[in-house]
């Protein structure tokens, strides 16, 4: 079963996101405070993470940054969620690292089909 870690503090996307996916057959980590992911991260090793970029405290593209540099995390792909999308944001968020991005308010088609991606992408690359 694919682990996947949620990072968003909004508790309605979060829950939205985790019903999805648990919904789906995902095995799901919802974490509230981005100043935890790491940590929640390393413990959970997830297959893919999505990362709400406004956090409190701590900025989403710092956190891709962060697993981008952590040698147990760098090569989980991560999906970029956030509703602030404007000129340069998703070029930002490229940048940082994030493999996907997705604008809010996220609908549960594009939602799916971006994760699934991800997963088989990283899937395509473990075994080329």
């Amino acid at each position: 079963m694919k682990r996947i870690l949620v990072v968003e503090d909004n508790d309605l996307n979060r829950k939205l996101f985790c019903d999805v996916l648990v919904a789906n057959g995902f095995s799901v980590e919802p974490v509230a405070d981005g100043e935890n992911a790491l940590g929640r991260a390393a413990d959970f090793v997830p297959n893919l993470i999505i990362m709400d970029i406004q956090l409190p405290n701590i900025s989403g593209l710092d956190l891709i940054s962060d697993i981008k540099r952590d040698a147990k995390l760098r090569n989980t792909p991560v999906l970029a969620v956030t509703a602030y999308a404007g000129k340069g944001d998703e070029e930002r968020i490229r940048e940082a690292g994030a493999e996907g991005y997705l604008a809010k308010p996220v609908s549960i088609g594009p939602f799916m089909a971006a994760v699934r991606t991800l997963l088989e992408g990283r899937l395509q690359d473990a075994t080329a």
